[in-house]
């Protein structure tokens, strides 16, 4: 059997806590900032390419979307169910880590190869699969129930300005060095050692109260709750669209010129890390479904911008804005909402279930948005997308 705190067994009621927020949770943030900094100087112009460098369609972009979305799905629970298995959260983040790491020397090795590329970014995603059920783990841990919004919501700020200051560093060094890849991968790995050497020397694991390693965690959608927020996820995730065609939907409907394309996920970055912390506090006073849903809202205002095909730099701000809001109500809330409901022993595996239907769920959103807008083009289908969201958030307010 499981021991569990009331922390852990009991869903936070709205409040406010006045505790600091812990030492594990800054250390976890800079990992992750430096970790997506490393990331993020190599995608930052992954849908320019795409798009127009390689010319693929829209079917093709869908798939691609879906399946960069996805291909963490089985190793997010895997890795959970290996952290609470061995009660070594830490030590099974540490190889996710070290695995993305690796993968940024394959990308000089593969030149232009589409199919090596895709084999490395893979890679690079099995790795972001495995360490991120055990870390979210590490926080709810080391964090009281009443403060997780919180302490999400400063992890994720500091996760995101990783994400902003990528290509900002990318788009530096290739102007410096002019266009040479080469040193913005060898770059991208160094950062990524360390992001590794950090999480191994400065972060501490939070003890569990497990009285014995679990055998089988996978029986933790056994619990109604758990079972019944994957089922709503999923059902979110499929009417929402991917990142990469948000941008490019954003480019060719507000009429922006090509060359903007790889700096559109900065403004989503930079309106994410501004309001995270703030978002998380709110979040812990006022409910964090509340809040998870009241972010698909503001997607799906975003989605009917889109869908009109009002051009202009201003509805291209509103659109990413948006966008970075949408992400702060429901990036860390959700994991913030879950912890408490999951027992200490298994909350690696429940998070993973719910971060893996999440995953497939975009993934699939993904796919069914390509065919879409291959059949109506990319106006009408933000259009359709927009309908569906609403019934799902909906749903999601009755569950």
């Amino acid at each position: 059997m499981y021991v569990s705190s009331v922390r852990a067994g009991n869903p936070a009621k709205p409040g406010r806590s006045k505790l600091p927020v812990p030492a594990t949770v800054i250390g976890l943030g800079v990992v992750s900032l430096i970790t997506d900094l490393s990331a993020e100087m190599v995608t930052a112009v992954l849908p320019l390419y795409l798009v127009y460098g390689l010319g693929v369609g829209y079917l093709q972009l869908g798939a691609i979307d879906g399946l960069y979305t996805g291909a963490t799905a089985l190793l997010r629970l895997a890795g959970g169910h290996l952290a609470d298995r061995w009660q070594r959260p830490k030590a099974v983040a540490l190889f996710g880590y070290g695995l993305s790491a690796l993968t940024k020397l394959g990308f000089p090795l593969v030149g232009s190869s589409v199919a090596g590329m895709g084999l490395v970014i893979g890679v690079d995603r099995a790795g972001k699969g495995i360490r991120t059920g055990p870390r979210d783990a590490m926080i709810t841990l080391a964090t009281p129930s009443d403060a997780l919004g919180r302490a999400f919501g400063v992890h994720r700020a500091l996760d995101t300005a990783g994400a902003l200051l990528g290509p900002l560093v990318a788009f530096g060094l290739l102007s410096l060095l002019f266009m040479d890849y080469t040193s913005v991968f060898a770059v991208s790995f160094c950062f990524g050692v360390i992001a590794v050497v950090v999480l191994a020397a400065f972060v501490r694991q939070p003890v569990g109260v497990a009285v014995r390693r679990p055998g089988i965690s996978w029986n933790v959608l056994c619990d109604r709750q758990v079972r019944r927020v994957v089922l709503t996820v999923a059902l979110l995730g499929v009417c929402t669209v991917g990142d990469m065609f948000l941008f490019v939907g954003v480019q060719k409907t507000a009429g922006l010129p090509v060359g903007v394309l790889p700096l559109l996920p900065l403004v989503t970055a930079l309106t994410f890390m501004v309001m995270a912390a703030p978002v998380g506090k709110l979040a812990d006073r006022v409910g964090r479904w509340k809040v998870f849903l009241a972010g698909h809202v503001v997607l799906l205002l975003a989605y009917v911008l889109l869908a009109v095909s009002w051009g202009g730099w201003l509805v291209a701000a509103v659109v990413l804005l948006a966008h970075g809001v949408f992400y702060a109500c429901t990036d860390g809330v959700l994991m913030a909402h879950v912890g408490p409901l999951v027992p200490e022993a298994v909350r690696a595996t429940g998070l993973a279930f719910v971060q893996t239907g999440q995953a497939l769920g975009r993934a699939a959103g993904a796919v069914l948005f390509g065919v879409v807008a291959t059949g109506l083009s990319l106006a009408p289908a933000f259009g359709v997308f927009a309908a569906v969201l609403a019934v799902a958030v909906v749903v999601g307010a009755r569950r």
